[in-house]
């Protein structure tokens, strides 16, 4: 199985969370650092349950949002590199 059709699965021993109004806040436990989610960024992080690879996030985006799916496979694939970066998630 690729890194594409893994579920992807979020580290949860690095990082505590919470919410505040429409946005998820993310502080890594390695070194304090803190990551605001809001919008489409918030849609990706709620999608990650442990049970859906990247084209299963992208699918479900596409019933929310009005938008070319390349756009979306493009800020999902930025936005998952970015969260497999920061320790947050792991494909």
């Amino acid at each position: 199985m690729n890194a594409m059709t893994r579920p992807i699965t979020r580290i949860e021993d690095n990082y505590v969370e919470t919410e505040i109004d429409e946005e998820t806040v993310l502080m890594r436990l390695s070194d304090g650092d803190f990551f605001s989610l809001d919008g489409t960024g918030r849609a990706i992080w709620q999608a990650i349950d442990g049970t859906r690879d990247r084209d299963g996030i992208v699918a479900l985006l596409a019933e929310r949002f009005e938008a070319p799916l390349a756009t979306l496979v493009a800020d999902v694939d930025r936005f998952l590199a970015d969260l497999a970066g920061a320790g947050l998630v792991s494909p």
